[in-house]
């Protein structure tokens, strides 16, 4: 898999045995992370601009890391953590990104998705989390409903997310709880939401009635946070 961006090389040389190779643009500045790079002994190559423009879509900042695929964990992995966030069917990756770069933020270590019909880990994500999925266990699970009975015999408790219900200030957090974030269009699905013990909101002001699902979870990501100080 090939990962780029600056921040995202930087921490990912934190591991630095997940790197098989790295591309640099030709005049690349960054002193430091070059010789980080080379303390490592990781194979370095050069080239041209639009070479690298080939290799990946986005903004490169002049890195491309060849690293190796991304190693999900298994539900038992983060059965122990406080707070999970399972999301239900996300398609986009700059969404699953930017939700694993809030929840690093705010102090969550947990994410579950669903192995089919759903975003993977790729590059995009890598680079919008800017890093920050080096510090997440993410588990693939076959079937997410099934999932959440096996949090609550766990002892957690799952907060779904809808609109037109309770809102979220009002909403006291349990010790050990799941926080789902549906689909950027449909919302959950049915049978997650008919499993959850409690479905809260965000009250809306204006003319829009929906947040992106990853400003959505940020909102309450960081609420939980506070609330659980």
């Amino acid at each position: 898999m090939l990962v780029f961006g600056r921040n995202v090389i930087e921490e990912m040389l934190n591991n630095h045995e997940k790197i098989n190779k790295i591309y640099l643009q030709k005049n690349f500045k960054e002193e430091k992370l070059i010789s980080s790079i080379q303390k490592y002994n990781i194979e370095m190559e050069y080239k041209e601009k639009y070479e690298l423009d080939k290799l990946v879509k986005g903004t490169h900042q002049g890195i491309i890391g060849v690293v190796k695929d991304y190693e999900y964990c298994e539900l038992e992995d983060i059965i122990d953590e406080e707070v999970i966030i399972i999301l239900d069917h996300l398609e986009d990756p700059h969404n699953l990104g930017a939700i694993i770069r809030t929840a690093e933020a705010a102090g969550v270590k947990a994410i579950i998705i669903p192995k089919d019909r759903s975003v993977q880990v790729n590059s995009t994500v890598f680079k919008v989390s800017a890093g920050a999925i080096e510090n997440i266990k993410i588990a693939r699970v076959t079937n997410i409903v099934n999932t959440m009975k096996d949090l609550k015999k766990n002892g957690y408790w799952i907060y779904g997310t809808d609109m037109n219900q309770d809102s979220f200030k009002d909403c006291e957090y349990s010790e050990k709880m799941a926080l789902v974030i549906g689909n950027e269009g449909s919302g959950m699905s049915r049978l997650v939401k008919d499993n959850c013990d409690f479905i809260i909101s965000i009250p809306m002001k204006g003319q829009i009635n929906s947040l992106n699902a990853s400003v959505a979870a940020g909102i309450l990501l960081f609420d939980i946070s506070l609330k659980r100080k």
